[in-house]
């Protein structure tokens, strides 16, 4: 039951704020909005406010903002005095373009803000300095005379410049019998201590017993680092959907039901966690919307580029044809992926 909760909460969110984001852009350009609806399939409940339709559907798996012109048989939608000028169609490229990618703007816009919120909260971890943040009980360090705040100089004699230094060096395959040296400094005064580390039973390595330490921003930092992070997430994204495509490393891939887990285990781990799972669904929702793939955000603003350095626009029912093939292959891509998730599921 709460993963059922966690997963509306993160779709809700997301779904809400990617369908805002078409819904303002449109109202800004003067285009008529027939409804907005959250979730897809028969309507639960529906409410006309003004010009606008605001409803809740059955399946709470996606959303949606009709437009008019986007779909030119539905006549019956058009208010009284309906005006030719806000359709979609009618509006200059540049403005279809703004109205179709504002839905992925809003969602990155929003993984930005989540992940400032992150930092500024809750932090990170430092790894560009080997300082000591806790100290794992029953592990060597907890033997140790080390304590957190400890920045490590240098282990066996080796200096030590970033956190990953620590395990390169204790995971170093030409200590065979696991003592160590360790150098570290503590109020500006050095100290060294000395130690046996043992292949741990369950993880197959040498584990020290140390994480490192939680470092907060101030909000006007966070933002820009933020960015940072956001642009590095979402990078590794792209590489991985790269080496997904060219099958170069094999990538699970996850649907509704997988997403549902992982939010359900985000909220167990708290709030924070639960925030910084809810920023990387945005940005991964943001960036996959702007594939240039038939029946996503992507696919359209394509078609839209087309058309401007053509000047002439792609017959509406080849493009509609495209789209609507689009659809049936990312139908087909949920039912597959739904029922791995499924699968995997039962198994464990």
């Amino acid at each position: 039951m709460l993963n059922l909760i966690s997963f509306l909460i993160v779709i809700a969110i997301c779904v809400i704020s990617h369908e805002g984001g078409h819904f303002a852009a449109a109202k800004w350009r003067n285009v008529l909005v027939h409804e907005f609806s959250f979730g897809m399939g028969p309507n639960l409940f529906r409410k006309k406010i003004g010009e606008t339709s605001w409803s809740l559907r059955a399946f709470p798996i996606g959303g949606f903002v009709k437009l008019e012109g986007e779909d030119e048989t539905e006549t019956e939608l058009r208010p009284e005095n309906y005006d030719p000028l806000r359709s979609l169609g009618h509006k200059k490229p540049w403005e279809r373009l703004i109205i179709i990618a504002a839905g992925a703007a809003v969602n990155l816009l929003l993984a930005w803000l989540l992940t400032a919120a992150y930092l500024s909260g809750y932090g990170v971890y430092d790894l560009n300095r080997p300082v000591i943040g806790t100290i794992i009980q029953r592990t060597p360090a907890q033997k140790s005379s080390l304590l957190p705040g400890d920045l490590i100089i240098s282990i066996n004699g080796i200096k030590l410049h970033k956190w990953e230094d620590i395990s390169n060096n204790i995971r170093n395959t030409r200590n065979k019998n696991g003592d160590f040296v360790i150098v570290y400094k503590r109020n500006g005064k050095q100290n060294t201590t000395s130690l046996n580390i043992p292949i741990d039973k369950e993880y197959k390595v040498r584990l020290l017993g140390i994480r490192p330490r939680l470092t907060t921003y101030p909000i006007y930092k966070s933002l820009s680092e933020s960015f940072s992070y956001s642009w590095q997430a979402s990078l590794a994204i792209l590489k991985a959907l790269v080496t997904l495509i060219t099958g170069k490393v094999h990538t699970e891939i996850t649907g509704p039901v997988g997403i549902a887990v992982m939010a359900g285990d985000a909220f167990r781990s708290g709030f924070w966690a639960f925030i910084g799972f809810l920023g990387i669904i945005n940005l991964n929702l943001g960036l996959l919307n702007l594939l240039p793939f038939p029946a996503l955000d992507g696919g359209r603003i394509f078609f839209i580029l087309i058309e401007m350095l053509t000047k002439h626009k792609v017959p509406e029912k080849w493009e509609a044809y495209i789209h609507y093939c689009g659809f049936i292959i990312l139908v087909m891509l949920i039912v597959y992926v739904t029922g791995k998730d499924i699968m995997h599921l039962m198994q464990h």
